[in-house]
């Protein structure tokens, strides 16, 4: 792989009345090693309990240390692949007795290795009862450590933009391609690595973080301290437990980029990778074809070229020693999803069914869990955000989604915010709530994914609340910038725009200024990449856009008449010949219904013999009377449409080129003014893709304004 182009930020904007200056901030860092003493050793991360009877690598707790005069504070990065809480509070208790820093000022993360000791039970795997003692201990003995090398010190972060290692490994299945549970029900409409055959899936589950961040500390005079980088991507995986995975080998390629020589008298250099939102990240990228993934990619070459562009940019910042520290903590209180009387005879019979000699199997496995779950109903989780300067750090106890650092990102007050996951605690995926409709692994309920739906929306909220608190200014409001093709679409008046750009539902925001707001169905993905950024969006932000996983958007629009149109950007992910009708687009019906003054447009399935994979369009209740157009939609790839109703005349348009002109009964009652779009009104053969920048108008478009909408 080749290092990508960087955007670098800069660091520091003008000092705001909330940030005192210090003079004498100082840094120290230190690495720990907390490589097993006792073999075997249980080793966390699959379904099935494994051990390892040696360490392929020494695996770390790396700690850094900051002290601006008033405000004590330790961050803790952990070769670990996630770390319960007890266990961590247990670990800060100790901390606070050896170097008097608060516990609630100790933040400790995993690095989610999955070849490295178990210290929490998960899944198959039980906590090693030799290594969580010895680990407890360590973890205090890194703060300590860091504490006694404190010594007067600049800060400076900046991000860069690491998008090729990084993307989207859960992705959503077909309707007729459903996958099944590990209770014997085919209910998985998303899971892991679907896409590695492009025919079962419809598109990604979600957006991907490409931001690489990295907090640069050096001594006074320039020496590297210690660096801290973030970054949302998986485990590497395909090591020989013990191994430290790629968060080892960066750690190290810093080192040996910075600071190969450790001066005398001075403490060692500390690099540190730690986790960022990655429950739905992995590496390979299934957008490209097989052989183009990065299958063959080796680890020591993922992690040199992580290290390349971090070094390139920590070249680029400014740092600074006059800065001023905060940190904040809450614990909520949240429930398990804990079975019902009927889940839990199931898991009672099939675990009192099975031979303790043998290896688990998935049922059984989700047996156990779901037990595990009844009997603890509920749990207590820990959210910090942590000021430095004008930069955040926040924490979140889960495998987060990569949407949720994005979120949390996007309305903290300080900027740049860099999000952690698995940090204070272990308990498991916290999907957004959309997303458990949608099924796989990450949702099934175990110690693995065990929190309550409404988990993740409380986490983001805590985190951003406490981000608020240690900046002393309130959350940024989420706008996308408007680039000259959102000028464009608002300078033929819309009744109507929504431009899709919501991190979660229900409501879809009209950006027209005339309030008509739209409601999403709940079977949506939100904040996904949307068609040409460039021309939608400002200074490099990227356009976004819903995919739509067989529900719709209902909208009303009072008065339309025999005469409107529609606009908007679609990405179909359903393959043509997948089913009778690849998907409808848009409807004006009563919803539940198909009446006889209804419009649909769609895209005709295999049902349609000669047109499949053409747009069709048919109004009233029988659809073997529609309409066909010229052109083959092709499959992933951004298309804009057009559909133009003067009353009886109807036009469509398919990249701004007539693709169907066709006449249809009018006469529109005037109580009709139910829109749907991204399905039909009896919900039947419902789009499957993404849709964005969708404007509705009470005129019939020009064929010169729908050739500029098509041409942003």
């Amino acid at each position: 792989m080749k290092p990508t182009v960087l955007i670098t930020l800069n660091l520091f904007l003008a000092l705001g009345a909330f940030t005192p200056l210090r003079a004498d901030l100082r840094a120290g860092a230190a690495l720990t090693d907390v490589t097993p003493e006792i073999f075997p050793v249980l080793i966390n991360g699959g379904m099935r309990s494994r051990s390892a009877d040696g360490a392929n690598t020494r695996i770390h707790a790396r700690c850094i240390c900051l002290h601006d005069g008033e405000t004590e504070l330790a961050i803790v990065v952990v070769d670990s692949c996630m770390m319960p809480r007890p266990l961590l509070d247990e670990a800060k208790a100790l901390a606070h007795q050896r170097t008097g820093i608060r516990p609630d000022h100790i933040l400790i993360a995993a690095t989610h290795a999955h070849s490295v000791p178990a210290c929490m039970g998960c899944l198959g795997t039980d906590a090693d009862p030799n290594y969580v003692p010895f680990l407890t201990n360590k973890l205090a003995e890194a703060v300590a450590a860091a504490q006694a090398n404190l010594e007067p010190a600049k800060i400076g972060v900046a991000v860069a933009d690491a998008a090729e290692y990084t993307a989207l490994r859960r992705w959503i299945r077909r309707p007729d391609r459903l996958a099944e549970d590990p209770f014997g029900n085919f209910t998985v409409r998303a899971n892991m690595h679907a896409a590695n055959n492009w025919d079962d899936v419809v598109g990604e589950s979600g957006p991907e973080d490409p931001d690489l961040s990295v907090v640069s500390i050096q001594a006074k005079d320039g020496r590297p301290l210690a660096v801290l980088a973030n970054f949302s991507m998986h485990y590497f995986g395909g090591v020989k437990p013990v191994d430290a995975d790629y968060f080892g080998l960066f750690s190290e390629g810093l080192k040996d980029k910075l600071a190969p020589d450790a001066s005398a008298g001075s403490a060692p250099f500390v690099g540190m990778m730690s986790h960022g939102c990655s429950g739905d990240i992995y590496r390979r990228d299934y957008r490209k074809p097989k052989g183009q993934r990065g299958e063959d990619t080796r680890i020591e070459d993922y992690a040199n070229d992580l290290v390349d562009i971090a070094v390139k940019t920590i070249r680029k910042i400014d740092h600074r020693d006059n800065l001023s520290l905060a940190m904040a903590e809450t614990r909520l209180h949240l429930n398990y999803r804990t079975p019902d009387v009927q889940h839990l005879e199931w898991a009672r019979r099939v675990t009192d069914a099975r031979d303790p000699e043998a290896p688990m199997t998935r049922p059984e496995v989700y047996a156990r869990e779901a037990i595990i779950l009844d009997e603890r109903k509920s749990t207590d989780v820990v959210v910090q955000a942590v000021r430095i300067g004008e930069f955040a750090l926040a924490t979140t106890p889960n495998e987060t989604y990569a949407i949720t650092g994005l979120k949390i990102k996007a309305h903290s007050p300080l900027q740049p915010t860099i999000v952690f996951d698995l940090t204070n605690g272990g308990d498991g995926y916290i999907p957004p709530p959309e997303q458990h409709l949608l099924g796989g692994y990450n949702t099934w309920p175990a110690r693995s994914a065990g929190l309550e739906v409404d988990a993740e929306p409380k986490i983001a909220e805590a985190a951003i609340s406490l981000l608020e608190k240690v900046a002393g200014a309130p959350r940024r409001a989420h706008r996308l910038s408007r680039g000259p093709a959102v000028a464009s679409i608002l300078k033929t008046k819309p009744a109507t725009y929504y431009r899709l750009d919501e991190f979660t539902g229900p409501r879809a925001r009209d950006s027209s200024g005339n309030r008509n707001d739209a409601i999403y169905e709940p079977a949506v993905a939100y904040y996904l990449e949307g068609p040409h950024s460039g021309a939608f969006c400002q200074r490099g932000e990227k356009n976004r856009a819903a995919h739509f996983a067989g529900d719709r958007l209902r909208a009303r629009l009072p008065g339309l008449g025999n005469t409107y149109s529609v606009s908007l950007w679609f990405w179909n992910g359903m393959p043509h010949d997948g089913r009778d009708v690849t998907g409808w687009l848009f409807s004006r019906d009563n919803d539940h219904s198909l009446g006889p003054h209804g419009d649909h447009l769609g895209i005709a399935g295999k049902g349609t013999p000669g047109h499949t994979g053409k747009l069709i369009f048919f109004h009233g209740p029988d659809e073997t009377k529609s309409a066909a157009g010229k052109t083959i939609v092709e499959r992933w790839r951004w298309h804009h449409l057009a559909l133009v109703r003067d009353g009886k005349k109807v036009r469509v348009y398919l990249d701004g080129a007539l693709d169907i002109e066709t006449t249809a009964r009018a006469g529109f009652p005037s109580t009709l003014d139910q829109l749907l779009v991204g399905g039909r009104s009896d919900s039947s053969n419902n789009f499957e893709g993404r849709l964005d920048e969708i404007a509705i108008y009470t005129r019939a478009l020009s064929t010169g304004e729908i050739a500029t909408l098509a041409t942003p």
